[in-house]
């Protein structure tokens, strides 16, 4: 489908009428005596889920338009293309005559015979692609590809004194900074996409295309799930599971969270979602994110400043997104409802905080015998994560239930 300027436009005009008829019968449900409640409650539940409809219906029209404007990325490379060309071979007949030497050609990493071959370059790229946009906190998280899992990296803790002095003066001694190297949590994600051999044989059947969107499909959710709450049992550490407490940077661990608590385990209010932003420091506030789920989201929506505005407002313009209280929101279903003790809500510069890691070199194993007549495709992939700074994230959390 053709995405144009006008499509996103006419998407956007209808956003902005929706909100404002949210607007309107929401303010009227507040108002209202409580015979009419019920029937209010109703319609602004249905007006909120159409706002999120046509909200992501916006983002994905953008997201499309950008998509056509962006270059092809094919290789160049003839060791490259020759080792595509085998690899295509190796899936569809299952011949791997001298692809092994064709993998050392292309420079690929992670080769091994006995557990499979390294997949095409291109195609390691168009997974890794897709998973960027199937997987939030990919979209907001920095990701770095690696070649080795041998990565680390040295962060400053704090600790560094400076000052003033004149031209003549002595320049006294400063203290030492706290720097300290910190490595990936890494884990081994599989997926065991399957095809007909027919499927196979047909020569208008994209192979390629095929294996990267199951692929995408099978480590988007494991993924998001590991990245936002994972406990680095054999896989990522997730954002969350650094743990959080309510002292401030200069008083809290490095590692852990700042958290705030909630006045009611099950209600957000609007004092709260400003005290969240304001408990960031304001170098950490440029590019900042709101990140919870869909049905926190909803309650989110309704909530209103003292002057009667509403904290929420739709994205009306090409490339402008919905925000909160002036800043953007990613929605991640892997958080928690505004439940008793749960963390609903975390707000920060995700990029800053948390780094995603990608190991070059996924792996593939043709399977025809295990489940016939379907081949399988046994993919492995390495993947890691780290805390790099733990300023940058604060979370809104829920008291444990009495």
């Amino acid at each position: 489908m053709a995405v144009d300027h006008k499509d996103v436009s006419e998407v956007a005009q209808e956003l902005k009428g929706q909100f404002a008829e949210f607007q309107e019968k929401n303010n009227k449900r507040i108002d209202a005596i409580e015979a009419e409640k019920g029937k209010l409650s109703e319609t602004v539940e249905t007006l909120n889920g159409k706002l999120s409809e046509l909200d992501e219906l916006k983002t994905n029209l953008e997201a499309e338009l950008a998509a056509v404007k962006r270059p092809d990325g094919s290789a160049a490379n003839k060791d490259v293309a020759e080792h595509k060309t085998a690899f295509d071979l190796f899936v569809r007949k299952g011949k791997d005559d001298g692809l092994a030497e064709l993998e050392r050609k292309a420079m690929q990493v992670g080769s091994d015979p006995d557990g499979g071959y390294a997949v095409p370059e291109e195609l390691d790229r168009n997974i890794i692609s897709m998973l960027r946009d199937e997987v939030v906190m990919r979209q907001e998280c920095n990701v770095v590809t690696v070649g080795t899992p041998n990565f680390k990296r040295l962060i400053n803790q704090g600790g560094t004194n400076s000052g003033w002095v004149g031209e003549v003066d002595k320049r006294p001694e400063t203290n030492t900074s706290k720097l300290a190297s910190i490595e990936p949590v890494w884990g081994e994600i599989y997926g065991n996409p399957a095809a007909t051999q027919a499927m196979l044989d047909d020569a208008f059947f994209n192979v390629e295309q095929f294996i990267t969107s199951e692929l995408a499909i099978e480590f988007a959710e494991q993924e998001e799930a590991a990245f936002t709450n994972g406990d680095g049992a054999k896989k990522p550490k997730g954002l969350l599971a650094y743990g959080s407490d309510d002292k401030t940077d200069k008083d809290r661990d490095w590692g852990k969270l700042q958290h705030l608590l909630l006045k009611k385990p099950t209600e957000v209010t609007a004092d709260e979602i400003m005290k969240l932003i304001y408990t960031m420091r304001k170098v950490y506030r440029s590019g900042a994110k709101f990140m919870m789920n869909n049905n926190t989201l909803f309650q989110v929506r309704t909530l209103k400043d003292s002057q009667g505005n509403y904290l929420w407002q739709p994205g009306l313009q090409l490339g402008q997104p919905s925000a909160l209280l002036g800043y953007g929101i990613a929605e991640n279903e892997q958080f928690s409802d505004v439940i008793a003790d749960a963390t609903p809500i975390a707000f920060g510069s995700f990029k800053r905080c948390y780094t995603i890691l990608d190991r070059i070199g996924v792996r593939m194993l043709r399977d025809p015998y295990t489940n016939k007549p379907f081949v399988h495709f046994y993919t492995t992939k390495r993947v890691g994560s780290m805390m790099v700074d733990s300023n940058a994230v604060k979370l809104l959390k829920s008291a444990a239930a009495k």
